[in-house]
């Protein structure tokens, strides 16, 4: 009878390891095979030609920068926003997480909508007074940041979250007995205590900027030549409608980016973990 159940038990864990191995294939593994493939099929020369051409390099720099201040920008609100909502009694604390979380629930192209209504240059409720101030937010760089920080934001707080509650308040209590001021309690015991889930998080924000599609293709217009406003993103599409070479060798180069990225960060995390 034992045996009958623990050979029902692990047929069981085979057919789930299948079911799951299975899932991945089919939507992970198959698409970036035939990625690789078509890449290597069309040779060095090309893959060298599209990584190194002038709108690639643009795009290039254009997606750093709006990654690199998104991630910035989320490491900041995010930490402060998590000890805000662990740390302090606020009334509407509930709503105010659930409304964290609306970027998950919302097309990012809606969220690019909502950023030009608000920041348009002729319609938007701030953007004609910022046009005439010489300052412009949609089809420029601040847009495309604002778009991207808004979609990747909960990555961070939801990393930061549990382990501020898991943590709990004693010690920073006990710290500030002591004498530490709030700043020295938060680099000295909340900062490396959330150290390795907020590593973790903004790794996870930066692969979620660096693919970011629907809300920064609204607010930048996908500009091409002068005043190009394409991420890498932006100009695998273009390329793929146009029926141009590179496509296939610009979104190879983005995956294995953001793959690597997320393991290696995957990995420490569970190193640390382990210690």
């Amino acid at each position: 009878m034992a045996s009958a159940v623990a050979t029902r038990g692990r047929r069981g864990r085979i057919g789930l390891r299948a079911l799951a191995l299975g899932y991945v294939g089919i939507l992970v593994a198959v698409p970036l095979v035939v990625i690789v493939a078509r890449v290597i099929g069309d040779g060095w020369t090309e893959l060298v030609d599209a990584l190194t051409s002038p709108t690639a390099v643009t795009a290039y720099r254009l997606t750093l920068e709006v990654s690199v201040v998104a991630v910035v920008l989320n490491a900041v609100f995010g930490v402060v926003f998590g000890i805000l909502l662990t740390r302090y009694r606020v009334p509407g604390s509930r709503l105010l997480s659930a409304l964290a979380d609306l970027p998950v629930a919302v097309s990012p192209i809606i969220a690019g909508l909502a950023l030009v209504l608000v920041y348009g240059p002729v319609d938007g409720w701030f953007g004609a007074g910022l046009a005439d101030s010489g300052i412009q937010v949609i089809y420029a760089l601040p847009g495309m940041i604002l778009a991207t920080t808004f979609v990747s934001f909960p990555l961070v707080l939801r990393e930061v979250v549990p382990v501020l509650q898991e943590a709990g308040t004693e010690m920073e209590q006990a710290a500030k007995v002591l004498g530490a001021s709030a700043w020295q309690q938060f680099v000295r015991i909340t900062l490396p205590t959330i150290r390795p889930a907020l590593v973790y998080g903004l790794v996870l924000s930066l692969a979620r900027s660096l693919g970011e599609f629907g809300a920064v293709r609204v607010v930048s217009g996908g500009i091409s030549g002068d005043g190009q406003t394409q991420t890498l993103t932006l100009l695998i599409q273009d390329k793929y409608q146009q029926l141009e070479g590179g496509t296939y060798q610009i979104a190879l180069l983005l995956v294995v980016i953001t793959v690597a990225a997320i393991v290696t960060a995957s990995l420490r995390k569970d190193k640390r973990g382990t210690t």
